[in-house]
């Protein structure tokens, strides 16, 4: 992984390279036999990228900047991903014993290249790169209190409801299914399968698929969707074309899924996700957020998806998922130690 890593410098210039001769014309997009822009295949989200800057920084990195920036995370890697000691002693009671080091995570290195610039987010509206949160703190509760109990292993575990989604296999870490596609850990793949009537999306990241109607117009489509009361994973989309841009905009995504989200959205939310083949290994990939319940303003993003080598895998979350037996068992016996019953390690 270390290897991996320390070729960042050289993946930033090559990507900005190509990217600087510009997109590919219309003629060149690939498409299908009705003339349609063609999205089917295999695409990748995996970038450094973050999804918001650091106060004050800039949008658009230098290839030093940029160079400079992967040589931390890579060093970082390096160290991260270093064999356990065999003879290493155990960890002292409650600390904090560790989970994935960097050898099993593979989220990108190298930065986003969109419209042949560098990029050091994928917000670029606010100009600031940050989410125009009302309360950031009330937004995101949940995530915060989620991440501390990872971080801790102490939670308020008394039913399986307790755990997170991703803990359960019900949908992907982070926000990889969407919407708004976002890279995670690792499994950032996506396999794209087109039709004249669908756009049908999986998810390598814990088998999660996005089904897409696809209508005539864009009021075609609004028009169709689902009830308020039906709150699918992955929210209600729906598709419609502009030119060679593939537009969807969901509503009603799942109460449970919103809040532990990375854009946590309300009732009265919508997300319209753009995607734009401007070549045979590139699609720009844009999103619009807008939730007067949550943010201040709508607030735009966008990366690029690229074409990997090799294919989508099974993702086996429940079947390998021995953590949420693990974790309630741990709450129980630490109930009976509470109530004075059995010894620790018994």
């Amino acid at each position: 992984m270390a290897g991996v890593f320390a070729r960042s410098r050289v993946l930033i210039l090559a990507c900005a390279l190509a990217a600087s001769a510009g997109w590919a014309s219309a003629q060149d997009v690939p498409r299908t036999a009705s003339g349609r822009a063609d999205l089917t295949g295999t695409w990748t989200s995996r970038t450094m990228t973050p999804l918001e800057r650091a106060p004050g920084q800039k949008l658009v990195l230098t290839r030093e900047e940029a160079d400079k920036l992967a040589g931390r995370t890579a060093a970082f890697f390096a160290a991260d991903s270093k064999q356990t000691d065999p003879n290493a002693p155990p960890p002292r009671e409650s600390s904090d014993p560790g989970g994935y080091n960097a050898f099993w995570v593979d989220p990108g290195d190298g930065y986003s290249v969109v419209k042949g610039e560098i990029r050091a987010s994928g917000i670029v509206e606010p100009a600031d790169g940050r989410i125009p949160y009302r309360d950031r703190a009330a937004s995101t509760v949940l995530q915060r209190r989620i991440g501390q109990e990872y971080a801790s292993g102490r939670g308020d575990y008394t039913d399986p409801e307790d755990l997170p989604l991703r803990e359960r296999c019900l949908i992907g870490f982070g926000n990889t299914g969407g919407p708004g596609m976002l890279g995670s850990l690792y499994n950032n793949t996506y396999q794209f399968v087109q039709t004249e009537t669908h756009m049908a999306m999986l998810i390598e990241m814990v088998h999660d698929m996005r089904i897409v109607p696809i209508f005539p117009t864009a009021a075609a489509a609004r028009a169709a969707h689902r009830p308020a009361a039906i709150t699918p994973w992955l929210g209600d989309s729906v598709g419609w074309w502009e030119g060679d841009t593939f537009v969807m905009e969901t509503a009603n995504v799942h109460p449970a899924q919103s809040a532990e989200s990375s854009i946590p959205l309300t009732k009265d939310g919508r997300i319209v996700e753009r995607f734009t083949r401007v070549g045979k290994g590139e699609i720009f990939y844009q999103f619009e957020v807008t939730d007067p319940g949550h943010y201040t303003r709508p607030w735009k993003a966008e990366y690029t998806l690229t074409a990997p080598k090799g294919s989508v895998y099974e993702y086996a979350c429940h079947e390998g998922n021995y953590a949420m037996e693990g974790i309630l068992g741990g709450a129980r016996l630490a109930e009976k130690q509470a109530a004075g019953g059995a010894a620790p390690g018994k």
